[in-house]
């Protein structure tokens, strides 16, 4: 197993991209530090690691309340003595542009994508140098970081950030011998999530109109299929194994060719 004897601390783990790489993270054999907002998040992430054999805790955390990431990173080496990998995912969306946006929405976006992905780094990052036995940090971006979406401002703006603060951070940790890289997703296959959430003990089903909406999206995409969870989840063990050694700063993107794609080129052909 690529990550046998490795910890892995994950921010956002809900049923659908945060809980699917966990689920990856633990099937190479890392153990799981499941962190979330929402306490049934954590917990039920981390029962289902558990459920599969692997070691994992779950812990409620507001990632932009700097005492509570102290808490959970103490925690965390508490419980499993090191932080070797340490995922960056936690994010809310509020789907608003500009001119639609309040102050107060966006400071409490761009806190949480932004500031927790920062407060998080520091500490785990602090303690990571301390250990002196290097380490992965991971951001995970979206193509709404790499393009400018419409009506969703603070997402992309704070998704975008990230993508500088992986390589700003990439060179203050490279002489501790700690890698920072960044994953990019894009639009998601919701299936894996109904059915991880199932799997969870949750009733779920997905809402009205978001088949449409997804299968709209499939067909400007040049691959004609989006990602899953599972997709992401490979990529993640790729870039946090020793099979990633020599890269730093860089993104990886698991977006079916989303970003790299002409604005004029039609994938689904002129017709």
């Amino acid at each position: 197993m690529k990550l046998a004897n490795k910890v892995a601390l994950v921010t956002g783990t809900s049923p659908n991209i945060g809980g699917g790489m966990v689920e990856a993270l633990a099937a190479e054999g890392a153990a799981i530090v499941a962190v979330d907002a929402v306490e049934a998040n954590a917990r039920d992430c981390a029962a289902a690691v558990r459920a599969s054999g692997g070691r994992a805790i779950g812990i409620r955390c507001d990632v932009a309340d700097e005492a509570a990431v102290r808490s959970t990173v103490d925690a965390a080496l508490a419980e499993f003595g090191c932080i070797d990998i340490l995922v960056n995912n936690a994010a809310i969306f509020v789907p608003k542009g500009v001119l639609d946006m309040s102050w107060d929405e966006w400071q409490k976006q761009s806190a949480i994508i932004l500031g927790g992905a920062f407060l998080f780094t520091k500490y785990a990052g602090a303690a990571m140098v301390k250990r002196n036995a290097g380490g992965v940090i991971v951001n995970i971006i979206s193509t709404a970081g790499h393009q400018g979406e419409p009506g969703n401002i603070c997402y992309s703006t704070s998704k975008g950030g990230l993508l500088n603060f992986t390589r700003s951070a990439a060179m203050e940790f490279a002489r501790h011998g700690i890698r920072v890289v960044s994953l990019t997703p894009t639009a998601t296959d919701p299936a894996e999530q109904f059915e991880r959430a199932r799997r969870w003990g949750r009733e779920t089903e997905p809402p009205p109109g978001l088949e449409q909406l997804l299968e709209k999206f499939a067909s400007r995409i040049p691959m004609q299929k989006l990602p899953s969870p599972t997709d992401y989840g490979r990529a993640l063990c790729f870039l946090t194994s020793d099979e990633a050694a020599m890269i730093t700063g860089a993104d990886l993107r698991v977006d079916a060719g989303a970003v790299a794609r002409y604005w004029a080129w039609q994938p689904q052909g002129p017709d």
